[in-house]
């Protein structure tokens, strides 16, 4: 029987397709890279009976990088990136999804792609592909399918399966050529302004400074607007507000002609003649039936308008809740820029599933019922059908969000084949003292789609009386109103998203990243309204850029960039020539940019602190014995004002000294790190954390870490054994958390809590000779002592002495985020050294240990 590999975009989308293609009969198992699982049963494909295997990634299988010695920021000029070689790389080697894959295809027959059908999810294709094509059976790419769908049913996946076509290489290369070039221009720009700026400025409050292609425009029309508003000046000008006595004693207000003057005097040369005239004359009464039209059918840009404008929810938390409707199968593909449904979508039968709804179920009934309206003719991009509701879900069933996405969307589907709303418009002409005046109101004749869109609706108040030609009105008020003109506001999410469809900035699926990744940084600010405020941060990065090459900030750089790549997944442009084209041109922008750095520099000067007046003294520097300053903005950094040298340090957490101790290779004063109340500590020389000492410390380690032999803060000396958790991490001691000691992994969150009470605790050389782990010595307050009355100290292992045992608990530490919320990470279970000459802990121990944890 010859083997199928199915492969999905993500585990739970997996799961889902191959429920629907074994009709709910099928085996699963767990993968050997732990996050994907692998769902099997047997079936009819190419008119034989085979073995259906389908199973996932979990994204992108490689990622686009730089070979490993242009990461270091500090080796290499960023000017060499545009030229440095790339390489694919795994996108998050802790899968080790290339591994997976090939074992799971070997001697497969078949490969069946079900991958999400956009270009993204065409690249991550022909990442598969590579990993898994040799050791398929007969290599012949007849063996290898593409599913086409847009929508988790039944219907859709079982056509896709009936229908498969082949991957589109061209797609998955203009991906790969926009992932390079955004690699190389915003690695090279990053770089450089934030070594400049952050060695020279100590209040930036950014852990990076960046520029990239399509998030520096995104910024641009931030500041844009910003600009407008400052640089406004209101000017002064004058209406003339009317109220006339309607027959049955109501009073109309009328609306002038000339709506509005900027000259006071003629202004009021007006309000004269009108008190002088002989009430208000109707000229003519116009009435004539309009519509508000029913919206087009939904995509994705005009769902992220409306999540940010009518629900409140940011972009990238849209297409997240967005995202997992669909994989549930309760929408249709949320990535699409069509909204006019094909010729043969199934209006009647995607509207039928919600007749039975709670909520607007009855309106559905009775719109099956009288027939449906054909849906307005809008755009066909050729990609998806427009954003759908694909089952029927109520409130209970979805989160707060989740339903609030999902009760637009179907609300706007319903609406699309629903009647246009209908309203007379009556219109009434006045004239007093030969000034023309008007008014009109609307009358509700049908609702039409405003019955499942009622935010829509026609207000109460719109409605005006019919009156005759030539029927005279009393005057009741005249007066003349000083108002001033106002400045346009902040661009609110929404408008920013119109912007960037515009002009072509970033894809539909990339531009809640980028609106996300200018808040992220601090170039602004969201505040009520979800209007977007630049930081100063992100004014003078704008007004830089425009001082020294103002392409570098517009969109007509990256917008034509954007149309080659259109062109390449077309077939239409040659891969190599567009990639190298931009690159060259970014390159040349690049040297242009640090020549001309100054003049960026000099609005830098104007807004910001040099790192000499920023921060506060905090430890001594071990060259020239003067305290360094604490600069606490983001990021973090110890700066010596008279070496003129920056020593970064760990980041999301709180710095202080560390009992005025020195490092011994140094001479500098130990900082303590902790990530807060419930975090682990620990000591770190600031010269060591960014010089390492020895050939196995990398940079960013400290003495938790430091394999130095002999010093007394380093894990040679406090370590206690190998992590209960991750592979290679070592428990250390804790000497600064007396009396609640406890030890800590120095590569995950794992932090154990002992001894509470006890007045000192210390490594000694012996080891434990059941688990290898160092014992260790405790000496007890009094009254706090497990141990007879007779002793206070006492000296063995931490998980096997039979009185420290059940004194130990496992906790994980909590890291400080910038949101003030806490992130709680866990390790795989491994099998790490101790200490370094301590003998470690064999596996069927570490199973046993691990167990009592739980």
């Amino acid at each position: 029987m010859k083997t199928v590999l199915m492969v999905a975009e993500k585990p739970s989308l997996a799961q889902s397709l191959a429920k629907i293609l074994s009709n709910g009969n099928m085996n699963s198992r767990k993968g050997s890279n732990g996050a994907c699982s692998i769902h099997e049963y047997t079936g009819k494909f190419n008119g034989e009976q085979v073995f259906f295997k389908m199973t996932s990634v979990c994204g992108h299988v490689m990622g686009c990088d730089f070979p490993g010695k242009y990461n270091n920021w500090d080796k290499v000029d960023p000017v060499e990136l545009f030229t440095a070689p790339i390489s694919k790389k795994e996108a998050n080697p802790n899968l080790h999804m290339p591994t997976f894959l090939r074992k799971e295809a070997t001697s497969v027959d078949y490969l069946v792609l079900w991958l999400d059908c956009d270009k993204e999810g065409e690249n991550i294709c022909f990442e598969v592909i590579d990993c898994v094509r040799s050791v398929m059976n007969r290599l012949s790419t007849q063996q290898i399918y593409r599913a086409r769908f847009s929508a988790i049913t039944d219907t859709d996946i079982k056509h896709a399966m009936n229908h498969l076509v082949q991957p589109n290489k061209n797609e998955a290369l203009s991906v790969d050529a926009r992932q390079e070039l955004d690699l190389r221009i915003g690695c090279a720009f990053t770089r450089y302004q934030t070594r400049f700026f952050q060695g020279k400025y100590g209040d930036l409050d950014s852990t990076l400074i960046s520029y990239g292609p399509c998030q520096t425009p995104t910024l641009g029309f931030c500041v844009e607007r910003h600009d407008k508003i400052q640089s406004f000046k209101p000017e002064p000008y004058w209406v003339i507000n009317v109220q006339v006595q309607l027959p049955n004693g109501k009073n109309l207000y009328l609306d002038w002609e000339r709506v509005r003057l900027f000259d006071k005097e003629v202004a009021q040369m007006f309000v004269n003649r009108i008190k002088t005239g002989d009430g208000a004359l109707v000229l003519e009464t116009i009435q004539k039936r309009g519509e508000k039209q029913r919206p087009l059918a939904l995509n994705t840009v005009e769902m992220l308008r409306v999540a940010s404008s009518g629900l409140g929810m940011g972009p990238q938390h849209t297409m997240q809740i967005a995202e997992r409707l669909y994989t549930q199968g309760y929408i249709s593909y949320p990535r699409t820029e069509t909204n006019s449904y094909p010729e043969n979508f199934d209006l009647r039968g995607t509207l039928r599933q919600q007749a039975s709804h709670p909520v607007w179920g009855k309106y559905v009934t009775e719109l099956l019922q009288n027939g449906i309206e054909k849906p307005k003719k809008g755009h066909d991009a050729g990609d998806h059908p427009p954003i759908t509701p694909m089952k029927a879900a109520t409130e209970g069933e979805l989160d707060h969000d989740s339903w609030k996405l999902y009760d637009y969307i179907t609300r706007n589907f319903i609406a699309t084949v629903s009647p246009n709303c209908t309203y007379l418009q009556t219109t009434i002409y006045f004239e007093i003292g030969s000034e023309k005046f008007s008014c009109t109101g609307k009358v509700q004749v049908d609702p039409g789609f405003t019955t499942i869109m009622p935010w829509m609706q026609l207000g109460d108040d719109e409605e005006i009386p019919s009156l005759k030609k030539d029927e005279k009105l009393s005057v009741e008020e005249v007066k003349l109103v000083e108002k001033q003109t106002s400045p346009p506001d902040y661009l609110t999410e929404s408008e920013l998203i119109s912007l960037m469809e515009k002009h072509g900035i970033g894809t539909d699926a990339s531009i809640p990243v980028h609106i996300n990744n200018i808040c992220e940084r601090n170039y602004v600010s969201i505040i009520p309204g979800r209007k977007l405020k630049p930081t100063p941060l992100g004014i003078v990065l704008v007004h830089g850029y425009q001082k020294i090459d103002v392409d570098l900030v517009l969109p007509t750089i990256r917008s034509s960039v954007e149309q080659q790549l259109a062109l390449i997944a077309l077939g239409k442009a040659d891969f190599l020539e567009v990639k190298q084209h931009a690159i060259d041109i970014f390159h040349r922008k690049f040297r242009y940019f640090v020549d001309c750095i100054t003049a960026m520099d000099e609005l830098f000067e104007m807004t910001f602190s040099s790192l000499a007046d920023s921060g506060r003294p905090l430890s001594r520097c071990g060259k020239c014995r003067r305290y360094m300053k604490f600069v606490q903005a983001k990021p973090s950094r110890l700066y010596c004002c008279s070496c003129d040298e920056t020593f970064s340090l760990p980041q999301n957490g709180n710095i202080k000294l560390y009992k005025e101790l020195k490092c011994p290779l140094d001479e500098f004063e130990l900082v303590l790190w902790t990530t807060g109340a419930k975090g682990k500590t620990y000591p770190l020389c600031p010269y060591c954390y960014n010089n390492p000492p020895f050939n196995d410390m990398r940079k960013g380690m400290g003495c938790n870490e430091c394999t130095h032999p002999t010093c007394s803060h380093a894990f040679a000396q406090n370590g206690v054994s190998e992590c209960v958790e991750c592979d290679n991490g070592v428990l250390v001691l804790d000497l600064t958390s007396g009396p609640k000691w406890r030890m800590a992994c120095n590569k995950c969150s794992v932090v154990i809590h002992f001894f509470e009470g006890a007045s000192k605790v210390s490594v000694k050389d012996e080891s434990c000779e059941e688990c290898g782990a160092n014992v260790v010595e405790v000496a007890f307050k009094e009254g706090k002592s497990p141990l007879p009355e007779s002793s206070s100290e006492h000296t063995g292992c931490v998980f096997c002495d039979a009185i420290f045992k059940p004194l130990i608990e496992k906790h994980h530490a909590v890291a400080l985020r910038r949101t003030g919320g806490a992130r709680v990470s866990r390790g795989g279970r491994g099998r790490g050294r101790g200490r370094g000459r301590g003998r470690g802990k064999p596996k069927d121990k570490m199973a046993q240990l691990a167990a009592y944890f739980v």
